[in-house]
């Protein structure tokens, strides 16, 4: 299930236009929000780009995707999302009903948000087969002051750094001059999954108070931990500023036995990172769009034929 980052204008139109499942997920989070989210958010250039509304509309896509395959899909294996794309993993296995996620993923947002613009950040994707070296680094950094800090483990060869901007330029110096070679720069306005973020992580603890769940119908491996969820609130409560571990979550998932991935949400970058963590042998599908989504109710169609 895709995380931020992965949205673009316009995304979803023509599964909103042709398939009657997507338009009425899309119908049922309106209601929620008080606005049109295809219209007001999805078709909105800027707004698409701005947290508190590409949270709630790349769930949306993300279960609308879900529920136009639900009656061609065997029964799932497992499910796995992105930081923002645990919330639709949750949903779809019935931790949360999508109306309530929809809800919080509204607040989650806009905490999100205003922290973050409140606390300006940056990211950069550091390419490196040596992690703990990655890590070696930030840790001398921060023990000399330095706001920077592990931040997605999206593969066994990529993470992600964040933290204050002039704290990441001289961690990326420090890295460049112990070899890493290859970073890039993330187009995001906030440090997510760092210290960056603690009010926004301490307004979601109490808003999540408030919640209940239901036990899950399917396992859900958490980035937070890297295994299956267990405590689902505590940890979602931690997750904004603690490192992703998708890579190892994945790997987890894929430990069990699991042999088909299917990405649901605006991009195949999900699909990406499993090909460098599992692999070519393990079968990998991404649907984005009405022409994806028809390919794969086909490929599914002929598997229960």
């Amino acid at each position: 299930m895709s995380g931020q980052g992965a949205q673009t204008v316009d995304m979803g139109r023509d599964l909103y236009e042709n398939v009657p499942a997507y338009r009425e997920t899309f119908e049922r989070a309106s209601k929620v929000l008080g606005y049109d989210l295809m219209a007001e958010v999805c078709a909105h250039e800027e707004k698409i780009k701005q947290t508190e509304f590409a949270q709630p509309a790349i769930m949306t896509m993300g279960m609308g995707i879900y529920n136009s395959l639900r009656e061609y899909l065997p029964t799932p294996a497992g499910f796995l999302g992105l930081s923002l794309g645990e919330y639709t993993a949750l949903t779809a296995a019935q931790v949360f009903d999508f109306e309530q996620a929809v809800a919080i993923l509204a607040d989650r947002g806009r905490y999100m948000q205003t922290v973050g613009n409140a606390h300006p950040g940056k990211m950069v994707a550091a390419m490196s087969d040596d992690q703990e070296l990655i890590v070696e680094i930030l840790t001398e950094l921060q023990a000399a002051g330095h706001q920077v800090y592990p931040a997605n483990f999206n593969t066994f060869n990529q993470l992600v750094i964040g933290g204050i901007a002039a704290d990441v330029d001289l961690a990326v110096e420090k890295l460049t001059e112990a070899g890493v070679s290859r970073m890039i720069e993330l187009p995001v306005s906030g440090a997510f999954h760092t210290p960056l973020l603690n009010d926004a992580a301490e307004q979601l603890k109490v808003r999540l108070s408030q919640e209940t769940v239901q036990a899950a119908k399917q396992p859900v491996y958490s980035n937070t931990t890297g295994k299956v969820f267990d405590d689902v609130l505590a940890t979602l409560g931690e997750q904004i500023v603690k490192p992703t571990y998708f890579a190892q979550a994945l790997q987890a998932m894929l430990d069990s036995g699991v042999d088909t991935l299917i990405e649901f949400g605006p991009s195949d970058t999900l699909s990406k990172f499993a090909k460098k963590i599992a692999g070519k042998e393990i079968a990998r599908y991404s649907v984005s769009d009405y022409d994806s989504l028809q390919k794969m109710i086909s490929i599914l169609s002929e598997q229960e034929g």
